[in-house]
């Protein structure tokens, strides 16, 4: 079983945001409603395109999902 998507984007945090994903990460870590346990990319992306004012782009999700699935081979 691999590992939820949001335990591996909380690997991102930067408290001084280099990238997209990393400000993605920090704004994901406030927010109480994320489906902390998922690793379907349907819930998550419905979950953000409804309640993630702090997502500027849904591509910036697609982007970090990407390397999520890269980083779990």
């Amino acid at each position: 079983m691999r590992r939820s998507f949001y335990s591996w984007l909380m690997t991102q945090r930067n408290p001084v945001a280099a990238n997209e994903v990393q400000t993605f990460a920090n704004g994901a870590f406030y927010d109480q409603q994320f489906p902390k346990q998922s690793d379907d990319f349907d819930e998550i992306s419905r979950h953000l395109e409804e309640n993630a004012s702090y997502l500027h782009s849904v591509t910036i999700f697609d982007e970090a999902w990407d390397e999520y699935l890269a980083s779990e081979n």
